[in-house]
């Protein structure tokens, strides 16, 4: 069976991090194909003005070019918000019923999933790929989740990945400044930031 990892996100801008993110877990999941899902409005981040969806996507394109295993995935931005990580499974899953399904997520995220809206429902229709940060204690939150949601016993993989500190909120202000995107940012998603002028006023 043919397994698909489902990585979500803002990507204002998509970034070094999260390219190097998304290869490690193809990588330690065997997943075959990992699809970039921008979230179209995401509701954790309405305290901010978001790019709109036309450019992440296209910043996204330019991102991923030349890595057989990213695809793109407008399953949010091309339906009515707010989008929830359990309806964005819900969706793929239609797409892709005869496959496995990995939603990757930051350790962070998974101390927060119980907070989530139907959680059960996402552990039911996808594995967990919880990225473990560096200082992480992600044992007590496993602990409690496996007594309210006893399926991810068997559907939880924590992968070990590289920290790297890089940030939407730190290329947005270096844009701002005028300091150099290189080495954070892909150079062909730096083209077309300048290109558009992108974050100019953040």
């Amino acid at each position: 069976m043919t397994r698909i990892g489902i990585f979500g996100g803002t990507f204002d801008p998509p970034h070094l991090g999260h390219l190097i993110l998304a290869e490690t877990c193809a990588d330690m999941l065997d997943l075959e194909y990992v699809l970039w899902v921008p979230a179209a409005d995401p509701p954790h981040k309405r305290d901010r003005n978001v790019s709109s969806a036309q450019h992440r996507v296209a910043m996204i394109r330019a991102a991923i070019a030349g890595n057989a295993r990213f695809v793109l995935s407008r399953v949010d931005v091309d339906r009515y918000g707010p989008q929830y990580s359990a309806d964005t499974a819900r969706i793929i899953a239609k797409q892709y019923s005869s496959e496995e399904l990995f939603f990757l997520m930051g350790g962070d995220s998974l101390h927060d999933l119980l907070a989530w809206r139907d959680p059960d429902l996402l552990i039911e229709r996808c594995h967990i790929g919880a990225v473990r940060r560096p200082g992480d204690k992600l044992e007590d939150v496993i602990a409690l989740l496996y007594e309210r949601f006893p399926m991810l016993e068997r559907r939880l993989h924590v992968v070990e990945a590289p920290y790297i500190q890089i940030s939407g909120t730190d290329i947005r202000e270096r844009v701002h400044k005028g300091w150099s995107l290189r080495y954070r940012v892909p150079d062909k998603v730096i083209d077309y930031i300048q290109k558009v002028g992108l974050y100019q006023e953040d």
